[in-house]
């Protein structure tokens, strides 16, 4: 038993089962056992990869795109460079490598806000970007200025509720106990007279909260966001809850605090409370989509030319990994949301 699972358990048993969201936070984010504030969970001898682990080549991309967004807002003299669940900082190092190197203009505008809740990871991102960040708990306590956001992979962790239809009732999914430990069960009866008998769906309230707040700065001040995810572009039943421990998928209740809890985005959502908060949600498209839109296979390309047969080889299969259909291509999509009046930066205009 983890001291997570002792912990939820006590707590169960006192308090009776836990929703979802409750349980999920507590397992991501307790202050003592939470899985996000005793690890690096990312890597080979983590739990899972993200795109700015696979190339960096991911990062120069996404440095492109912010040089583009600071045009389409006029180029301030001064913007706040945001990103949201910075993991290891390897992508606003290699986004501050990219704008350094072909953008100075724009790079010295830029004050960099890492939003990291996580001691472990905040020494790491200290390691990748050195002095050059201001961090913070949470997105209101950046100081509001014209900005530029990015989000990668950092919706699918926020905590969410599900709810099952069962016996033509509608009701909650909680964690409670059984003889064997932690189990998923229903709770009392909820509203709704829509769907089947097996229907599962899912809400995520502080998801949505988070997304009118991006919205509400983005209507005060000239600025972009780019929220990267995988999950899906419509809203539709189904249970896209999942754990991962060793870079492979366990059931919920696994050794609690040892593995990482994530549900896939809901785009259509999210531009939704995007929408709310005051800004212009623009189409979402896949990962492959933009990485192919801003020159992903002409700059492995040339990265390729001065490489030997083993670096092509595994540039190959970076970008692979990357766009491929079957891989992280079309699973990921890339929102975009600007300010009222201001043009899409490409490629999403």
């Amino acid at each position: 038993m983890t001291p997570l699972e002792t912990f939820l358990t006590g707590l169960i048993g006192a308090e009776g089962p836990l929703r979802i969201d409750r349980y999920m936070a507590l397992c991501l984010g307790h202050p003592r056992y939470g899985y996000y504030m005793t690890r690096d969970p990312l890597g080979d001898r983590g739990d899972f990869i993200t795109a700015p682990e696979v190339s960096q080549v991911f990062g120069e991309l996404i440095g492109v795109w912010a040089v583009g967004a600071w045009g389409a807002m006029g180029q301030p003299e001064a913007i706040n460079l945001v990103e949201l669940g910075p993991g290891r900082g390897t992508l606003m190092a290699d986004v501050l490598r990219t704008v350094r190197k072909a953008a100075p203009r724009f790079a010295a505008a830029a004050s960099v806000h890492l939003v990291e809740t996580s001691p472990v990871l905040r020494a790491k991102q200290h390691g990748a970007v050195g002095e050059a960040a201001t961090w913070h708990d949470r997105l209101g306590d950046v100081p509001d200025s014209p900005m530029i956001l990015i989000a990668n992979e950092f919706f699918d962790a926020i905590p969410i509720r599900q709810f099952e239809r069962r016996g033509g009732a509608w009701r909650e999914r909680v964690i409670g106990l059984t003889d064997g430990g932690l189990s998923m069960g229903l709770g009392g009866i909820v509203p709704g007279s829509m769907g089947k008998d097996g229907d599962v769906m899912e809400f995520a309230p502080a998801r949505d909260e988070i997304a009118r707040h991006i919205g509400g700065r983005l209507a005060a001040h000239p600025g972009a966001a780019l929220l990267i995810d995988y999950g899906h572009l419509r809203t539709a039943p189904g249970d896209t809850l999942q754990a991962m421990r060793a870079h492979r998928f366990v059931p919920l209740t696994e050794a609690p605090g040892e593995a990482d809890l994530t549900s896939h985005a809901d785009f259509e959502k999210l531009a939704a409370a995007l929408r709310e908060g005051g800004a212009v949600a623009h189409h979402a498209m896949t990962q492959r989509g933009f990485l192919m839109a801003m020159g992903l296979e002409q700059r492995m390309a040339q990265l390729a030319l001065r490489a030997d047969d083993q670096t092509r080889a595994t540039l190959a299969r970076q970008m692979a990994r990357l766009a491929d259909g079957a891989q992280m291509g079309n699973l990921f999509k890339l929102l975009c949301a600007t300010s009222p009046g201001m043009s899409a930066p490409y490629p999403f205009g």
